[in-house]
């Protein structure tokens, strides 16, 4: 009797767990039902992406697990480059927007919007990721992202703790300055930087595998470094495999094998990686 007790306790048991990793399935793959019904954002009014901000809070409490379904919902937004400004001289463009994005736009303002309720609360968050000292002006603006990840605590670079030095490769750069010495852009700033990437060689799917389940990728470009520049592109990839990026190749935000679009037939389309972490901003921000 004793060994049908027991038996009978074990399928009990096995009979629990398999319905509540049902249950959980179910429900993850229902809010992710509930992302593909929204609206597309770029068709919304400010006031209608605050009322559906709060329920990504409500289907998605952890921080990464939003920032995954926010970007997933962005798949489709129309690319247009350089779209984002201090909404004065010399850069009149808003300074969060959702109709159009280029690169860096997609990651940043995902990165806000996760982290807010409504569209002013996203707006103040996008000023503390986009800018050195929290005022909104083109010379405080994390202009480069090879400085922003290596200094911003919502984006921090991960790329040392991956590999050995010996599978990475280094750079002497000083940012922001072309051959001839001028400035790239006129910020009135340069900054020496020694940076440490993930060469072609070294990138592949054991790689992948060690990555968080959502985290940032920039993509390096030696053709760029003679104007002072590192990165040619970033994105988010999620679950170690595919790139949610927004294309000038497309012409629109997508979600690709990571592995598919590094590396074509001509060739890899860059140089090399960085790997950066998500952080969610302090309560002061």
């Amino acid at each position: 009797m004793g060994m049908i007790r027991k038996k009978e306790n074990g399928r009990i048991k096995k009979s629990i767990f398999l319905l509540l990793f049902l249950m959980v399935v179910f429900a993850c793959s229902n809010n992710y039902d509930w992302v593909n019904s929204l609206p597309k954002p770029w068709t919304l009014s400010n006031k209608e992406v605050s009322k559906i901000l709060p329920e990504f809070y409500k289907r998605f409490p952890d921080f990464y697990d939003r920032l995954k379904a926010f970007a997933i919902w962005r798949v489709g937004t129309p690319y247009d480059i350089f779209k984002l400004g201090e909404e004065a001289e010399p850069d009149l463009d808003p300074i969060i927007r959702l109709d159009v994005s280029d690169c860096t736009v997609h990651v940043l303002t995902s990165l806000a919007f996760t982290q807010s309720k409504s569209w002013n609360e996203a707006r103040r968050k996008m000023i503390a990721i986009h800018y050195k000292d929290g005022t909104p002006t083109y010379k405080t603006r994390w202009h480069y992202t090879s400085d922003r990840i290596s200094f911003h605590p919502s984006t921090v670079d991960i790329t040392t703790e991956l590999l050995s030095q010996g599978e990475l490769e280094i750079i002497d750069i000083v940012l922001n300055q072309k051959l001839d010495g001028s400035e790239f852009l006129d910020l009135d700033w340069k900054k020496e930087s020694t940076l440490l990437y993930i060469p072609n060689n070294n990138i592949n799917k054991k790689l992948l595998s060690k990555l968080p389940d959502v985290c940032g990728i920039a993509f390096v470009k030696k053709d760029y470094f003679k104007s002072g520049i590192v990165i040619a592109h970033e994105g988010i990839l999620i679950n170690n495999k595919n790139l949610n990026h927004a294309s000038s190749e497309y012409g629109q935000t997508v979600n690709v094998d990571f592995m598919d679009y590094y590396f074509r037939e001509s060739g890899p389309l860059f140089d090399g990686l960085f790997i950066y972490r998500f952080e969610p901003l302090g309560k002061n921000n």
